[in-house]
């Protein structure tokens, strides 16, 4: 076990003698400290311009969609109202016209009863002549019977069977 670590240690030694590392030839292509930090400096600044059209360009989609949505729904809702007035209308048609019938009944039955008044009135008017014919017939009656009551000098049967 020994020699395996004295291996190993070897080996190290001999990777940290190596020439052929990478690290000197980076150091040699790789820019100046300043010019590295303008480089990344650019390379910041344009991933920002192009973070920020993006940004620019997700915002003015999503200002179109809701736009869109808006104009959709604002749409949506005015044919609701035109459809909502369109029935109004036609049911407030339709109330008038059931109220032109019903006061066309009404005036109808107004003139059927004014008729059926009159009929009434008329009829009563009758009577009341007949009853005035009749009591003129009884008065007469009874002034002719008093005068041939008188002539005779009889007494009327009917009045003394009221005592």
């Amino acid at each position: 076990m020994a020699e395996e670590v004295k291996k190993v240690e070897a080996e190290k030694a001999v990777e940290e003698e190596d020439p052929k590392k990478e690290i000197p030839e980076e150091k040699a292509d790789a820019p100046a400290p300043d010019e590295k930090a303008l480089v990344v400096s650019e390379n910041l600044a344009l991933a920002e311009v192009e973070r920020g059209k993006k940004e620019s360009f997700i915002k003015a989609w999503e200002d179109s969609e809701k736009a869109k949505a808006e104009n959709k729904a604002e749409k949506k809702l005015a044919q609701i109202a035109s459809w909502e007035n369109s029935k109004r209308a036609a049911k407030e048609a339709e109330l008038r016209k059931i109220e032109e019938k019903l006061e066309k009944k009404k005036a109808e039955y107004g003139e059927l009863m004014k008729n059926k008044v009159a009929l009434i009135h008329k009829q009563a008017e009758e009577k009341r002549a007949i009853i005035e014919a009749q009591r003129g017939e009884e008065v007469l009656k009874a002034e002719e019977t008093a005068a041939k009551y008188r002539a005779t000098g009889i007494i009327p049967k009917k009045l003394l069977g009221c005592f």
